[in-house]
């Protein structure tokens, strides 16, 4: 970063040079974890986000600037008021110092908000949108695994280049869905395709009949699934019943999470394409990660965003020790200065908008006869840079980006 750059962020962040950071705050250092502990979403991330950031916790030794670091969970039930009430109340009376996870885009964008106006540090984990980098971005606001850009931009170029050129979506009917639905028309766009229609369904749907029937009418080559969790899973089940990839559409899922496929289980999910930031098989290091979690959550493998809630944890404790506070705006000058390196990345890196750039992965799903255990899910096909995977920092538009 150059030095202009760097004054100018600086600045952005309300720093002046040579000015001393503040003292830590109380003897409690407090991180909230806030998601859907019981919805469509807790698959994914739920109790197991908590897990995770127990996780980070104790491998940092259990305490950052000789105090105590403590962790508590808490559930929006998938509602903007419940979540920013419930975050308000968090840093306002438990003095909570720092709200991760957040899976729903809506709950995200009002935490964020939350987190601007009592100057908390809020890392988004698990929601899509990418106005979370974007016009509200906010100065002590972070996101950490992936969005709609990296979710949808890379495949659909992808499948589009293996002859998929007319597109059906099927979009969960919030700002999360919408994100990922327009991610994925620019590329279309851009790379001469066609879109042949959309359906809006509501959140946590139980019957995709009517919208699956309009999508074999659209005639369209890949059929697009823009939504998340059991609707996901739900649909992609239900499209195998209507017969959509035995007639010759392609089932695309935008939102697909390891824990989808293992309820699906391989013969029916069995070809199903998507992005995944982390996989717990990568290599030694992922799988001992993945088995100490495991041990901890029912024998389940991480998700990419579970994986991501430790690696959150882990650098905003670093950036703790680094800055010799916990004040936010000293942490997040630090949390973009440090390099992002652990069991989630190697190469990770915070831009000025909040955004941490990192690799992603192309990944199929495996048929049932190369799978060699209950989690062996996942073929990795292609690995996206992280130059590629996100939105350019130039296009964002969010406030804290120097011309």
């Amino acid at each position: 970063m150059s030095r202009f750059r760097s004054a100018a962020l600086a600045l952005a962040l309300g720093l002046a040079p040579g000015v001393a950071p503040a003292q830590v705050s109380d003897d409690v250092v407090r991180v909230g974890v806030l998601n859907d502990l019981s919805g469509p979403y807790a698959d994914f991330a739920g109790p197991g986000s908590v897990v995770a950031a127990r996780l980070a916790i104790e491998d940092m030794g259990g305490k950052v600037l000789g105090k105590p670091v403590e962790v508590i969970g808490g559930d929006h039930q998938n509602k903007p008021d419940v979540g920013a009430a419930l975050a308000r109340r968090w840093i306002d009376t438990d003095r909570v110092d720092m709200v991760i996870d957040m899976p729903n885009s809506a709950v995200a964008l009002a935490v964020q908000q939350v987190g601007r106006e009592r100057n908390r540090i809020i890392i988004n984990t698990s929601a899509a949108t990418t106005e979370l980098t974007g016009k509200q971005c906010s100065p002590v606001g972070f996101h950490w695994v992936l969005d709609s850009y990296a979710l949808t931009s890379g495949i659909t170029r992808a499948v589009m280049r293996q002859g998929g050129k007319s597109w059906y979506y099927l979009t969960v009917d919030y700002e999360g869905g919408y994100a990922q639905e327009r991610a994925s028309e620019v590329v279309i766009n851009a790379e001469g395709g066609k879109v042949m229609g959309r359906a809006r369904h509501p959140l946590n749907t139980a019957d995709f009949s009517s919208f699956l029937l309009q999508a074999q009418a659209s005639r369209a080559q890949v059929v697009a699934l823009a939504n998340a969790g059991t609707d996901t899973v739900t649909a992609i089940k239900q499209a195998g019943e209507f017969g959509l990839t035995k007639q010759g559409q392609r089932l695309v899922g935008f939102f697909v999470n390891i824990t989808d496929i293992k309820a699906l289980g391989l013969p029916t999910a069995q070809g199903v394409v998507s992005v995944d930031a982390w996989y717990w098989d990568q290599d030694d290091e992922t799988r001992a990660f993945a088995q100490r979690f495991a041990a901890r959550h029912q024998g389940r493998m991480p998700t990419q965003y579970q994986a991501g809630v430790y690696s959150g944890v882990r650098h905003w404790l670093k950036a703790i020790e680094a800055a010799g506070t916990d004040e936010a705006m000293a942490v997040a000058a630090k949390m973009r200065e440090l390099p992002v390196q652990d069991v989630f990345t190697k190469n990770g890196r915070v831009r000025a908008d909040g955004r941490h750039v990192h690799d992603v992965h192309l990944v199929e799903v495996k048929k049932p006869e190369e799978s060699k255990g209950p989690w062996d899910l996942y073929r990795i096909v292609a690995t996206i840079p992280a130059d590629q995977a996100f939105r350019p920092l130039n296009e964002g538009g969010c406030p804290l980006v120097a011309p």
